[in-house]
């Protein structure tokens, strides 16, 4: 799926890009079709994919990234794809979860911060690979 609205307030999307060239392809999108001003990312990918690739297309448009691992016995560690994120993002914007659900409670809470009460404008993108979408409209639904 492309940016597709799974919950709002804050607004809650999901998008199956895994290379740079996807996240390049959802960063525009983002920027065209959303006004954001307060994006968390909640991000897990498989071990065998350009993490660096994906979070380095994502991260002009991501405030902040929770990085974590999807259901795949093929997901890359929390901690590994942390390590990458912090290298793209900087330590103070990425936040390491070991599992999906709480990432996505994170995700929540880091956008919901930042507002002073106003949820217009503050979003959750969660991406990274088919996986993780498919995790995370399960437990959203």
């Amino acid at each position: 799926g492309r940016l597709e609205r799974v919950r709002t307030a804050p607004t809650i999307l999901i998008d199956a890009a895994h290379n740079p060239h996807g996240m390049a392809a959802t960063a525009n999108a983002l920027t065209e079709e959303f006004s954001f001003r307060h994006l968390v990312a909640v991000v897990a990918v498989l071990g065998d994919k350009d993490a660096a690739g994906v979070l380095e297309q994502l991260e002009p448009v991501a405030a902040q990234v929770v990085v974590t691992r999807n259901s795949s016995p093929r997901a890359m560690p929390a901690e590994e794809l942390g390590a990458v994120a912090r290298e793209i993002f900087g330590p103070d914007r990425v936040t390491v979860e070991q599992e999906l659900p709480d990432a996505i409670a994170t995700g929540v809470a880091l956008a919901e911060s930042d507002v002073d009460g106003e949820l217009s404008g503050v979003g959750v993108l969660i991406t990274g690979s088919i996986v993780t979408v498919a995790d995370a409209r399960k437990l959203l639904k």
